[in-house]
């Protein structure tokens, strides 16, 4: 884009608001120039923080635009398949239908925010080398700068770039790949050109961060662990199952799956198997902007306490009853509760405040409502996960089956997730087959849920979501409860905005 906000790189960036405050004591950013910025390496590694505050950032005026979270929430959550709230006016968005009008606003917002992070990083890549101080730490710089630009573009290409399977082999169109910090026209590259630039971008800052020697201080940083998980990612996405499975176990490597008591603990705080997240703390929130207060289940925002977010009941449904996971959403089994909305009677609400006492006071409960998630802090404060260890050995999974490897290979992954962990200690598996695939995606449904996964794997696996509605064993209301086909809604590809279109003439829907 020639004329939006994100193209003003540096000199406005919000770099000079920390992650932690005291990692940061800086000039304010009206008078930061490019040249101070990448003076030094002192003030480049300010830059860096600075991309991590704009994933935590509010954006386009709107409290419900708050960087990475609202990919998570609108993009991920909203359209899935297992995912419930009760917002019948948000049904454009839940039912996947404004991914055509480029004169959305919703159609505009991933883009707009993640070739924002795409501008700062290529500045940080361009102009670190000529920066004074230790060689080292230009390396980890650089390699921090490509991973969050390989990061942001595996998003885009999943919500702007056909599936995998519906492209050709990548011969359909892609995005446009600015790896410069340059405005003027430029054409949409193949799916493939931009998958190879993603690699590519990957595979460097692996070997930056290798031969920089340097590691990370903070969960909040990315470093090698994180490039290794961008990479499966993106491998299974591009159905590139060898470089999935590899790059999965790199990832994982190191970060032990969580306890219980700590998958259990709020989903705020990192724990042994988050690869990377987003800082959050009081003093630096954003208040009912925030993801925590469109979906902790004990936030004082009125976004929760209306409309709480549910799993739906057919997913529910498939947990076993020695799923410790199966606890963290309200049974409504035995009690009360309206059909036509999921609205708890007077006996459930009473045993969910049981259950949670840390739900707000005031607060609406509805059957199979989550308690997943919980807020630090009022109004909705918290450290907002990435990657966790637990989608590396899903990854792994997948990867493995569709190299046809040897299914006990594959069970045993899905042991280690589920019964090793304790997560449910009566966990068998011996399926093989289609089966085998089946258990892989109902558990991806199940360890992921909430966490903005729901609509992107349906649409990479070419799955149809089917939401059903009370009446016909869901928990769906009416406007809700719809099935949507893969080739529905342009084959869920979002399409270019109309604000790219208007200032890049070399680009075209």
């Amino acid at each position: 884009m020639k004329k939006t906000l994100f193209l003003t790189i540096f000199s406005a960036l919000a770099f000079l608001s920390s992650c932690k405050k005291e990692w940061l004591e800086t000039e304010p950013t009206s008078s930061t120039s490019t040249a101070t910025v990448f003076e030094t390496t002192a003030n480049a590694k300010l830059a860096i923080n600075g991309l991590a505050k704009l994933m935590t950032t509010q954006y386009l005026s709107s409290q419900g635009f708050n960087g990475e979270g609202t990919i998570k929430m609108y993009y991920g959550n909203y359209p899935g398949n297992n995912f419930f709230v009760n917002l019948s006016g948000w049904a454009t968005i839940i039912n996947g239908t404004l991914n055509e009008n480029v004169s959305s606003t919703y159609d505009y917002y991933p883009w707009y925010y993640y070739y924002m992070i795409i501008g700062n990083a290529n500045a940080i890549a361009n102009n670190i080398d000529a920066a004074s101080g230790p060689y080292a730490d230009k390396q980890f710089i650089k390699a921090q700068a490509l991973t969050y630009r390989a990061y942001c573009y595996m998003m885009l290409a999943q919500l702007y770039g056909n599936r995998w399977s519906d492209s050709n082999n990548g011969s359909t169109p892609g995005l446009v790949l600015r790896t410069e910090s340059t405005t003027g026209d430029m054409a949409r590259s193949t799916l493939l050109e931009t998958y190879n630039l993603i690699y590519s971008d990957l595979n460097q800052a692996i070997s930056l961060y290798a031969s920089s020697g340097k590691s990370r201080t903070t969960n909040y940083e990315v470093n090698a662990n994180v490039a290794y998980a961008i990479y499966a990612r993106a491998a299974l996405n591009r159905q590139d199952y060898a470089n999935a499975e590899s790059y999965a176990v790199k990832a994982r490597t190191g970060y032990a799956l969580m306890s219980v008591a700590d998958y259990k603990a709020g989903f705020s705080n990192a724990t042994s198997e988050w690869i990377w997240s987003s800082y959050g703390a009081s003093d630096e929130t954003l208040y009912y902007y925030s993801y925590f207060s469109y979906m902790a289940y004990n936030s004082s925002a009125s976004a929760v306490r209306s409309t709480p977010k549910c799993i739906s009941k057919e997913l529910f449904d498939q947990i076993p009853a020695t799923d410790i996971r199966k606890s963290l959403f309200l049974d409504p089994t035995g009690y009360s509760y309206t059909t036509s909305t999921g609205v708890a009677g007077t006996a459930l609400k009473a045993r969910a405040f049981v259950l949670y006492p840390n739900i707000y006071s005031t607060s609406t409960v509805y059957a199979y409502m989550q308690f997943k998630v919980a807020a630090n802090d009022q109004p909705g404060v918290g450290n907002l996960n990435h990657f966790r260890s637990s989608e590396m050995y899903l990854i792994e999974a997948e990867a493995k089956y569709f190299q046809n490897k040897d299914a006990a290979s594959i069970q045993n992954l899905l042991i280690e997730l589920n019964k090793t962990s304790k997560r449910d200690e009566s966990y068998t598996n011996t399926k093989t087959g289609a089966a085998l695939l089946g258990e892989i995606k109902k558990y991806r449904a199940i360890e992921l849920w909430g966490e903005g996964f729901d609509w992107f794997d349906m649409k990479r696996w070419g799955d149809s979501i089917v939401r059903k509605a009370y009446a016909n064993g869901g928990n769906f209301i009416t406007s809700l409860a719809i099935t949507i086909l893969p080739t529905d809604n342009n084959k869920w590809t979002w399409k270019i905005p109309l604000k790219e279109t208007d200032n890049n003439h070399l680009v075209t829907n």
